[in-house]
């Protein structure tokens, strides 16, 4: 990925814009669980005509090293920010992924895969755990723990449709 070098214009109504933006993606990122700082950083990245290297953002952000760094990991790994090089230029410059497809399909590998798999493996403990259970009480704990592993069958089933469903 090439980088240009202009500024995002600095007008009154583009700078509410650009906050507006990142307001919105802050609060999707509190919605699916993600840190703020992933959502302003996201959301800055995705308002800029061009990719940022990491002091950039802080400075525009106001954010520290440490939750720059570590917001730019988390987005990074999902593939909701893409890495690029400006010739003669060590530092690393990011850019917003704007297809919706990479960024539902990334955020699915990353976030909801690896859930889906603790969760098989907590259901079987909650099942060995359930024989230990006072007798009075095994009808409705096994009710329930047998409705919990089917939400886990039906999500499992479901994952993989869904990421065929966006072609990931």
């Amino acid at each position: 990925m090439s980088v240009r070098n202009t500024a995002p214009p600095a007008t009154d109504s583009l700078a509410e814009m650009e906050r507006e933006v990142i307001a919105l993606f802050v609060r999707l990122a509190d919605l699916i669980g993600l840190p703020r700082s992933a959502g302003e950083l996201y959301g800055a990245l995705f308002f800029s005509p061009r990719p940022m290297h990491m002091d950039e953002l802080r400075a525009r952000l106001n954010m520290s090293k440490g939750a720059t760094s570590q917001g730019l990991r988390l987005l990074r790994g999902f593939g909701a920010v893409n890495l690029a090089r400006l010739p003669g230029d060590r530092r690393d410059y990011f850019a917003a992924e704007t297809q919706l497809r990479r960024l539902v399909g990334g955020f699915l590998r990353q976030q909801v895969q690896p859930h889906l798999r603790s969760g098989a493996e907590r259901m079987d403990l909650l099942r060995r755990l359930l024989e230990d259970v006072p007798p009075k009480d095994r009808a409705f704990v096994a009710e329930r723990v047998e409705r919990l592993a089917n939400w886990q069958r039906r999500s499992e089933r479901l994952l993989p449709m869904v990421m065929k469903l966006i072609r990931v």
